[in-house]
């Protein structure tokens, strides 16, 4: 995989500190500090932001792009632990325990990233309430969605997998939900502990049948009624 990064680039703005989720509630006056402690990195598509195993040295913000959280064995199979788009974070686990990285994250497009050290990090939350508490929640959310994996691996057939996916991953947009951000059935695969062949296989179905469509590359969920066609139709 690609590890080369740009060279990093200052003096994040506050009006873009204040459209990041992580830093939702903090004073301006401590946004000031942390734009001048705070740099940009632009990372191309592939590049492995961070490995897994490697010393803890940075929180890194999303502003732009998107990344995949993975791991893989010796033989080099792979499984995604979840997608990361613009205003999500990650890093902060090893900077808040002083452990490891533990899980490889890897850019699935280009990205425009916001990296704040582990110093500068460790002096923001123990300054600021705010900050402390939308980590807190941040965690405490990815616990709970854990949590509903293990539950989906352990209870669910791939069909239910699948679809479970699907409607956790899409928003509403316009009194519908719908899936933004670029998925392929390889990622989807990696996400839900099946092969790519399978996940084919109930795509095309769940497709067929109405359940979702296709618009301009992205994935629009629709809502089956009761008594709509195919709401009950038995699979294969």
């Amino acid at each position: 995989m690609n590890t080369q990064v740009e060279q990093p680039r200052r003096g994040p703005s506050l009006t873009l500190l204040r459209t990041i989720p992580i830093f939702a509630g903090v004073p301006d006056s401590e946004l000031e500090q942390i734009a001048k402690v705070a740099f940009h990195r632009r990372v191309a598509r592939q590049t492995t932001i961070v490995r897994a195993g490697d010393s803890t040295d940075s929180l890194y913000v999303l502003i732009s792009g998107g990344a995949k959280v993975l791991n893989s064995d010796e033989e080099g199979r792979e499984v995604i632990l979840t997608l990361l788009g613009p205003g999500e974070f990650f890093g902060e686990m090893g900077l808040i325990d002083g452990s490891p990285r533990s899980a490889d994250v890897v850019a699935s497009e280009t990205c425009e990233l916001l990296v704040i050290t582990k110093n500068d990090f460790k002096r923001c939350l123990a300054e600021n309430f705010d900050l402390c508490l939308n980590i807190m929640k941040s965690l405490v959310q990815r616990l709970r969605e854990a949590d509903r994996n293990i539950e989906s691996l352990a209870l669910m057939d791939v069909y239910g997998r699948v679809a479970k996916l699907l409607i956790d991953m899409s928003e509403p947009e316009h009194g519908q939900r719908v899936i933004k951000r670029r998925l392929t059935k390889q990622d989807i695969a990696k996400m839900i502990g099946a092969s790519r062949e399978m996940v084919s296989r109930v795509m095309k179905d769940l497709e067929t049948r109405g359940y979702f469509r296709v618009e301009e590359g992205r994935i629009v969920i629709v809502e089956k009624r009761p008594g709509s066609a195919g709401a009950t139709a038995s699979r294969p």
